[in-house]
């Protein structure tokens, strides 16, 4: 049977000589992996980057678990984020939380489409973002069903939690002006983090966490 469906690419996998295991998001089967055969060729790499939003042709087979994607094309083009570096790295991290945090087979209610309306977001945005992944980790944590409130996330943000009390309260537009330094920015992501490792009982080592703490002075 084949299935028509639209993917958010999280990670990527090696399989054989010639094919790679995609790890995605989507509404129809929430957090699962697909393989893709050829997957060598430039063309079909470019389309599994972080974050990408794929349209494919799903084909459901008895045999396996393992389903196939194929017909791969990309339902919008991102191309703010692939000409940033800044957003680039913010998505290798975004698609890294999604992918070290959501056990295969999960699929809460309205995931996809948050996460789907997120990248479209960063993606327009020209300029004050580099609060978007501290906005995108707390919202994370609403998706999920968890209520990230005081007598919950203060005993991990600690000091902090008035200052968090703003990211998540304000209005999109004012916590991305919140003035922040490099050191506080990464404290509190890595505080939040802590807070979903907790919560979702996932070991949540993000490496990329590294990449934005040099780009954005972190």
């Amino acid at each position: 049977m084949t299935i028509n469906t639209e993917l958010i690419v999280l990670h990527t996998t090696k399989f054989g000589e010639n094919s790679i295991v995609v790890h995605t998001l989507s509404k129809e089967y929430g957090r699962r992996s697909f393989l893709i055969r050829g997957a060598g060729k430039k063309a079909v790499m470019t389309l599994l980057l972080p974050l990408t939003i794929l349209e494919a042709e799903v084909i459901e087979t008895s045999k396996s678990t393992l389903y196939t994607a194929k017909n791969l094309s990309s339902k919008h083009p991102l191309m703010g984020i692939r000409s940033n570096i800044y957003k680039n790295s913010m998505t290798l991290f975004m698609s890294e939380v999604l992918y070290r945090t959501l056990k295969d087979g999960a699929n809460e209610s309205g995931l996809f489409e948050w996460c789907e309306k997120s990248i479209l977001l960063l993606d327009a945005l020209e300029s004050d973002f580099s609060n978007f992944h501290l906005r995108f980790l707390l919202e994370f944590a609403v998706a999920l069903g968890f209520s990230p409130e005081a007598r919950d996330l203060q005993p991990f943000v600690r000091e902090h939690y008035p200052l968090v009390e703003r990211l998540m309260k304000e209005s999109f537009a004012d916590v991305m002006l919140i003035p922040l330094n490099g050191p506080l920015r990464n404290e509190i992501a890595e505080s939040i983090l802590r807070y979903l490792e907790f919560h979702t009982e996932s070991a949540i080592n993000i490496a990329s966490l590294k990449v934005l703490r040099e780009l954005f002075g972190a």
